[in-house]
């Protein structure tokens, strides 16, 4: 067995938007709007040429109908730009204040409000569920910091046949049914040992909070969080029939643009039902990281990675992801729901960070994290350049079978280039998954090794 790793990462033009698509934008009309005083000096033109360049061909690229960016430099706005349209059937455009739903951006105001709980004395996150909630599924195995950093091990309630899914996401549904999805599970690992991403977890936090301040969710969200900060223009998914100018969300069906279904608040909640502007989102960041939502050592533990007995570092906090692209660390969150993906990224060591809404909600590719992606690149090409070259050792040999593999792994058969055991498993199944997740990004156009490691497993 080979005892040593080797690591490539697959550089293609579509993650960096470096590579123009035929696919004609849906929209162009563009909105720009200058920073206002009290925000901080504007970008200069050529950086924003490069912005527009990049957002454009990931546009074109994955069909977006509309997208808004935001990018501020050590908290303080210096471009806001709007691209396409907001409702393709009117002919509306998309404003640097159009209203997006931001999906799962929503588990960091979940998480803030447990942390903001756990400081007032109220709860601690070492609590097992089961003090809040007895009568939720492996109450007694679970506690509340594992429900926010996705290490719990209960089953997604999202978890189907997609078909089924979309048809029942359009209804109502009590949480108890929502959650009763689910409950006749086992867990799928053991808490603490590994990391999945959940939904579950965050609609259980959802009744804790409710349960522990004796408000209603979105009430405590409301009072305790949006209204100290100023953010009026943040809603839930029950209000979007009322919000002037929503931007109408829309997603890829047999190969055609068409309007997404409704999705249910009740489907999401706690995990996912926000409704938020560039501006509302910034402020946010400036006050949870600026001590305004939890306290400084509450915010340094929402961002601290947490560790998994058997994977090390989740690369997660507490309703934030906390990872590196491009050499930088990272800390943030993607959001996606049946009709938009979005994004909202900060880069700490270079005190910068990136919101791209988008009103599309195909999931292979994101084109929300793509979009942050391309801005990133365009305000830092020499980092991007830096990090996109090859490091020592490569072994061209090596690096062609790792073309090989990846590429039956987009295409789902042929599983030629794996050992024994492990095509096995492809073939029964997990194959399908990956399939689906990595085959729409295309065919890479670079592979880039990045050094090595040695493993345990070989």
């Amino acid at each position: 067995e080979m005892r040593t790793a080797r690591f490539w990462i697959a550089l293609g033009g579509l993650l960096l938007a470096t590579v123009a698509a035929a696919t004609p934008a849906v929209a162009a009309e563009v909105v720009h709007v200058p920073p206002s005083s009290g925000k901080g000096a504007a970008l200069d033109a050529a950086a924003i040429r490069r912005i527009d360049s990049g957002v454009e061909q990931v546009m074109r690229r994955f069909n977006v109908p509309g997208a808004a960016v935001m990018v501020l430099q050590d908290g303080r706005q210096i471009h806001a730009k709007a691209y396409g349209q907001r409702d393709v059937a009117l002919g509306l455009a998309v404003r640097a204040d159009t209203p997006f739903e931001i999906g799962s951006i929503t588990k960091q105001f979940t998480a803030a409000a447990v942390v903001q709980l756990q400081e007032a004395g109220k709860l601690t996150l070492d609590d097992p569920l089961a003090r809040y909630l007895p009568d939720a599924p492996h109450a007694h195995a679970v506690t509340l910091r594992q429900l926010l950093s996705h290490t719990s091990g209960l089953h997604d309630y999202f978890d189907g046949p997609e078909q089924e899914v979309d048809a029942r996401v359009t209804q109502p549904i009590a949480l108890d049914r929502l959650i009763g999805r689910i409950s006749d599970r086992p867990l799928d690992f053991e808490p603490g040992s590994r990391w999945s991403y959940s939904n579950t977890g965050y609609v259980l936090l959802g009744r804790v909070i409710e349960v522990v301040s004796g408000e209603r969710y979105v009430d405590y969200v409301r009072r305790h969080l949006l209204e100290p900060l100023g953010m009026r223009h943040t809603f839930t998914l029950a209000d979007t029939g009322r919000l002037e100018g929503m931007a109408v969300g829309y997603r890829h069906e047999a190969g055609a643009l068409r309007r997404s279904p409704y999705f249910h608040p009740d489907w999401s909640g706690a995990a996912g039902f926000l409704v938020s502007t560039l501006d509302d989102l910034a402020r946010w960041d400036r006050g949870l990281a600026g001590g305004r939502v939890v306290s400084n050592a509450g915010y340094i533990e929402m961002t601290t990675p947490v560790q998994t007995r058997d994977g090390g570092s989740a690369d997660y906090g507490l309703g934030l992801f906390v990872n590196t692209v491009y050499g930088q660390a990272r800390i943030g969150h993607t959001g996606g729901s049946q009709g938009f993906t979005t994004a909202d990224e900060y880069f700490p060591d270079l005190g910068l960070r990136i919101i791209a809404f988008t009103n599309l909600g195909d999931k292979t590719p994101e084109a929300g994290i793509t979009l942050t992606n391309a801005v990133f690149s365009a305000l830092h090409p020499a980092i991007v350049a830096a990090w996109s070259r090859p490091a020592p050792g490569e072994d061209a040999a090596v690096t062609q079978r790792a073309r090989a593999t990846f590429e039956q792994l987009q295409a789902g058969r042929d599983y030629a280039d794996f050992s024994a055991s492990l095509r096995g498993k492809l073939e029964a199944g997990l194959g399908v998954g990956l399939s689906k997740a990595i085959g729409p990004y295309g065919k890479p156009a670079t592979l880039i090794f990045k050094g090595t490691q040695a493993s345990a497993k070989g």
